[in-house]
């Protein structure tokens, strides 16, 4: 690994730790010349399937298209830095694991919906107003009642694990 600061090649390692969700290696590093210290993370290079979008066209995943939905969907949600990365680490992990080659972007966009659904409720919204074409505001109050009623049936199991202990 080549020093940052003096572009010298010997560094040696120092320290090695996982970080995220264990799906990269964060590498403490010191250059043997200029004694400088810096840090490296190693990920291993995945390639993530193609995208088919809904008119035939098929094109190169993109991480960055990805992240950008994501975080205007929750943009001024009091949603950490931290949640937002491990979601979208989930999604890329989901699409990686289906094993294929080339993925409808419609599945991408279920995948993106159940982490929404998951984080807040209103980027659920959002995110969902866009990708399934609403229409009207019915079709805004039909998926805010499927919300209310998930998080009313979520609350009648707390309880009853609750009131079992």
């Amino acid at each position: 690994m080549q020093c940052p600061f003096c572009n010298d090649s010997d560094t040696r390692v120092i320290d090695s730790r996982l970080a995220g969700e264990g799906d990269s290696v964060r590498r403490r590093r010191e250059c043997q010349a200029c004694k400088e210290r810096f840090t490296t993370f190693e990920t291993a290079e995945l390639n993530l399937p193609r995208v088919v979008k809904s008119n035939g066209v098929r094109e190169p995943f993109w991480e960055e298209k990805l992240s950008v939905g994501v975080l205007r969907a929750l943009e001024k949600r009091p949603v950490s830095s931290e949640d937002i990365d491990a979601a979208l680490s989930r999604i890329k992990k989901s699409l990686l694991s289906l094993g294929e080659r080339e993925v409808p972007s419609m599945k991408i966009g279920e995948l993106v919906m159940e982490e929404l659904g998951n984080l807040d409720h209103v980027a659920y919204v959002r995110f969902a107003s866009v990708y399934k074409s609403f229409e009207d505001i019915n079709e805004f109050r039909k998926v805010i009642d499927e919300l209310e009623k998930e998080d009313k049936s979520e609350q009648l199991m707390l309880s009853a694990v609750v009131s079992k202990k």
